[in-house]
């Protein structure tokens, strides 16, 4: 069946080699099979229609056999099937371009153009880690130093990728543009791209003779020591970001951060929540009834801790400043000490009997806060 060329391309016989090209420009974006709505058979009828038109033999031939184009045969003919299988654009008696044609259709559909950019700086990647600290140093504050392995520049080239005294010149293969152009053949074409220098991975220039260490990385792998102030008041599972000691950068790049996990181990006397402090503090029944002072011991050392007569089991009695520092200020939690009023196991004779003489007069008992 004869085709209408004009009509698929949707210009006139007069039209010129730029309109032919334009229309078949904005077609092959509309209809391409990759694109949302488009046609696999409409794309190749229109690349069919401009195989023809834009090659001026092959135009000539078609306006003069008109209709009868299909079976001229000869020079003037086309047919898809040897297209799509082995000539393409590029095929004997076809038209070869390159992807510059189709660089807005193309764009959409593979990544955004026809040019990868050239490989510039890239940041090093951030490292994670864990340490432990004891729950005093997590309220005081500690200075611990750790040791682990991480890529670190090479000692023996510094980090240049280049053996000491090597030179280091333009690269010869990109010609120190850090890129290099291929082309290839594709059922569109001849099309070209344009990669990273393979000979200097990007950078431009290359070292005469590659460090013989590193083999031209510019790095290693290595023990790190790092000394590490852990703040007062910091919390468990809380991340201090240690800025320009993760993995080093590449192409010139800034090093990535080292993030570092805080582990608190517990404390059998004292218990946190965000910035206060909790405990416990045992006394006899003959103080908790008469009332007087008691040695309690805190974080920063003893104090007297004053218990009214009468003090009952599970009383709590707040102490100021007692607590844990503040990270981002000067001030402190409280200290909060819950009474638990200890009862003999044993008593004489005559305690027992003094103690008949106080009459449980509320009808309660005593308990104690269960908390730890």
């Amino acid at each position: 069946m004869s085709k209408d060329y004009y009509q698929i391309l949707g210009v006139s016989k007069s039209a010129s080699a730029d309109e032919i090209k334009k229309a078949f420009r904005k077609l092959a974006h509309q209809h391409h099979p990759d694109k949302a709505g488009g046609s696999d058979a409409k794309f190749k009828e229109i690349n069919e229609a401009y195989q023809v038109l834009s090659d001026t033999s092959k135009r000539k031939s078609y306006d003069q056999f008109g209709s009868n184009f299909d079976q001229a045969g000869g020079d003037g003919g086309f047919n898809w099937q040897d297209f799509s299988q082995g000539g393409g654009f590029g095929g004997q008696g076809g038209v070869d371009f390159d992807l510059g044609d189709l660089g807005d259709i193309f764009g959409d559909f593979f990544g955004g153009g026809r040019r990868t950019k050239r490989s510039g700086p890239r940041r090093g990647s951030d490292l994670q880690f864990a340490t432990a600290v004891d729950f005093r140093e997590a309220v005081f504050s500690v200075d611990k130093t750790l040791r682990f392995e991480k890529v670190i520049a090479c000692k023996h080239c510094s980090g240049s990728g280049a053996e000491p005294g090597s030179k280091i010149s333009t690269c010869t293969t990109c010609g120190g543009r850090g890129q290099v152009e291929q082309m290839q053949r594709t059922f569109m074409g001849a099309m070209r791209t344009v990669t990273v220098c393979p000979a200097c991975a990007g950078e431009g220039k290359k070292a005469e003779q590659s460090c013989k260490k590193c083999h031209g990385r510019g790095s290693e792998m290595g023990i790190k020591e790092l000394k590490v102030h852990i703040p007062a008041g910091i919390d468990d599972g809380q991340t201090i970001r240690l800025s320009g000691e993760g993995e080093p950068g590449t192409r010139g790049g800034v090093a990535g951060d080292l993030l570092l996990t805080i582990q608190v181990r517990a404390d059998k006397s004292f218990k946190r929540d965000g910035f206060s402090l909790f405990t416990i503090k045992e006394i006899s029944i003959s103080l908790a009834s008469l009332g007087g002072k008691v040695r309690l011991g805190t974080l920063d050392g003893e104090i007297d801790l004053k218990i009214p007569a009468g003090t009952q089991s599970g009383k709590t009695f707040k102490i100021d400043g007692k607590g844990v520092p503040h990270l981002r200020g000067k001030t402190r939690g409280d200290l909060l000490v819950t009474i638990q009023v200890r009862t003999p196991e044993k008593l004489s004779k005559k305690q027992k009997e003094a103690l008949k003489d106080f009459p449980n007069s509320q009808g309660e008992e005593i308990e104690s806060s269960g908390w730890f």
